[in-house]
């Protein structure tokens, strides 16, 4: 189908039915990405400061049939935010639209704008002594509405679960412009179709997330947080499941790194501490969340004996204060930094069956290093089967000398990924960098289901273009 840029006179009757200042011209930070690998165009950025503003700007490019396309924090690495092979869309960034509506204590439920900051929700649930347990390395500046519209995944994913799981409802306009009111703090409501988990992780294809309701849980009276040295990633495999013996569910976080992490670290960011003096093949980070102060540092250390026992473990640290438990989680939230210093040759989100993740990390490490002595750091959340599995130059060597396997690695990559049960895509959505990977692995039937929703309720294709499916 044929769309229409944003020219001087769509920009002009649009601006004539907002309020002042909603409009500004394009500038850079809207049409770049974190990594640099990309560029955006657009005809003009606009800044709602309400659903009903952004309903008024959608409603008109569905007339005009102009593409739009919905910016959140600007943190999404496969591209969905931005795009340079479209006629000049409207960018309608939420960030005007940054408000924690209410918090409800009592009912666990915290209701905010679409372009509200995560960690702005997280202060606003802590100071009600909840917690709402979404969390990224990006969180200072990713937004709510971002995170919904990819099913972000984060940190917590192994207790909490994805942004999915966190959702009880949702404000959205939708390609004509109108509004659905779905504000519901209900936990069963079942009612026809859910249309709330079908914006979830649309990438901004079939609407624009405004607000949502999420849920809230209690804090956890004490956290306990070590790093254990393991032999293998089997090893931390077993380790996991020792430790929900322990614990339960009260396992929050289970994190795989490597000691390519570690290096990278210490070349690029030596101001994070690297409690290692001699660096490990394979560490994990494990957190605990205990309703119960007085259980949490005995529980851990039963953790780390009994894996001592059973050769697990061969050394570790248990964190012996917040301070402490702060500077294990600096260091694995700052590999992703570390990763863009050094620069990838090709980077990877993916996900396995856990009972084939040991073997496919083994296959990888020699698929990679196959491609002229490739460095792989592989590292993520181990508990839900996500690792990031990234591609970078031999040390002293800089990745322009190897931009030109890029596309071989990837396919390769994605080759075995698909070989061994997984997903080319397990938290970063698909954007418009992994279209051809959706046509490539993804079940027909389900394509064409995607295709058959989109057209229902974008006829004109104004929403996204080109993001999850092609256009």
């Amino acid at each position: 189908m044929t769309l229409n840029p944003a020219d001087a006179s769509f920009t002009q009757a649009l601006e004539a039915q907002l309020p002042e200042g909603t409009l500004k011209a394009p500038e850079p930070r809207y049409l770049e990405e974190p990594r640099g690998r990309a560029k955006g165009e657009a005809g003009v950025i606009a800044l709602p400061r309400s659903a009903d503003e952004v309903s008024a700007i959608v409603r008109a490019c569905n007339a005009a049939k102009v593409p739009v396309i919905p910016y959140g924090g600007g943190t999404g690495l496969v591209g969905g935010q931005l795009s340079d092979d479209l006629p000049a869309p409207v960018v309608i960034s939420l960030e005007r639209m940054n408000s924690v509506r209410s918090v409800n204590a009592s009912s666990n439920v915290i209701e905010v704008d679409a372009g509200c900051i995560l960690a702005n929700i997280h202060e606003a649930s802590e100071a009600v002594d909840r917690l709402f347990p979404l969390s990224l390395a990006a969180k200072g500046t990713a937004q709510i509405g971002g995170n919904l519209a990819t099913n972000a995944g984060g940190l917590n994913v192994l207790r909490y679960g994805n942004a999915r799981d966190l959702c009880l409802g949702l404000e959205a306009v939708l390609p004509n412009g109108d509004i659905w009111h779905g504000l519901s703090p209900l936990r069963k409501d079942n009612t026809g179709y859910d249309l709330r988990n079908l914006l979830i992780g649309s990438e901004g294809t079939l609407g624009i997330i405004t607000g949502a309701s999420l849920k809230l849980f209690p804090r956890p009276v004490s956290h306990e947080t070590a790093l254990l040295v393991v032999p293998s990633p089997e090893a931390a495999l077993t380790l996991l499941a020792m430790a929900r013996d322990i614990v339960g569910e009260a396992v929050s976080a289970f994190e795989l790194m490597s000691k390519q992490a570690l290096e990278f670290l210490a070349e690029t960011m030596p101001e994070v501490r690297l409690p290692f003096a001699d660096f490990p093949e394979w560490f994990v980070l494990v957190d605990f969340g205990l309703s119960r102060a007085q259980a949490g540092q005995a529980a851990m250390e039963n953790l780390f004996e009994t894996a001592l026992d059973a050769e697990l473990v061969s050394d570790g640290f248990i964190a012996s204060s917040e301070q402490q438990r702060e500077d294990f989680w600096t260091l694995r939230e700052s590999i992703p930094d570390a990763n863009r210093m050094i620069g990838s040759i090709s980077s990877h989100d993916v996900s396995l069956p856990l009972d084939r993740l040991p073997a496919f990390i083994t296959e990888g490490q020699k698929l990679i290093a196959g491609f002229d002595g490739l460095r792989l750091n592989c590292f993520g959340h181990l508990g839900d089967g996500n690792l990031h599995f990234n591609a970078f130059p031999p040390k002293a060597r800089n990745k322009k000398e190897f931009s030109h396997l890029q596309g071989e690695v990837k396919s390769a990559v994605h080759d075995m990924v698909a070989q061994f049960g997984g997903s080319f895509s397990a938290e970063h959505g698909v954007g418009r960098l992994k279209t051809d990977d959706l046509l490539k692995y993804g079940d027909a039937t389900k394509i064409a289901a995607l295709k058959a929703i989109k057209a229902a309720l974008d006829p004109n294709g104004i929403m996204n273009p080109g993001v999850i499916l092609k256009t």
